[in-house]
């Protein structure tokens, strides 16, 4: 049975990959005479994606500070 640790864990990895994949359409479009609304989108989905990887491994990082 996965627990909330293994379930964050390949949630993760997925929003990496999604990451990933991301940069590398924008990558492309950005070299490419592509619509500017799309492009906008896309890089707005990759910042939220790259919070949301960042609010997961904090809450699988525990705090050294405290």
């Amino acid at each position: 049975m996965l627990n909330d640790r293994d379930t964050m864990l390949r949630h993760l990895h997925e929003l990496r990959s999604e990451h990933r994949d991301l940069d590398t359409v924008i990558s492309r479009l950005v070299d490419a005479t592509v619509d500017q609304l799309q492009l906008q989108r896309l890089k707005k989905r990759k910042l939220l994606l790259k919070d949301e990887i960042a609010r997961i491994e904090s809450r699988l990082i525990p705090d050294s500070i405290a």
